[in-house]
């Protein structure tokens, strides 16, 4: 039995949608793979700075101010 014209046209539908140029489900494809893509590089921006806060973290509390307070 071979389809027909009708089933053939609504398969035809079908693909020029999901693979279309312009179609839905490509752009959106492609918005999904643009939100990953800013999210990948968010955490490596973020874990830089970590890295960053965490070497460049110096006391600079003078001994004398602490002896001070801690008399009083």
């Amino acid at each position: 039995m071979a389809p027909s014209w009708m089933q053939l046209l609504l398969v035809a539908v079908v693909v020029l949608l999901l693979f279309g140029g312009r179609g839905r489900i490509s752009s959106i494809m492609g918005d999904m793979a643009k939100g990953i893509t800013s999210f990948r590089k968010g955490l490596k921006e973020e874990d830089a700075e970590k890295a960053v806060e965490d070497d460049d973290m110096v006391n600079i509390t003078p001994e004398k101010d602490k002896a001070k307070s801690s008399n009083s």
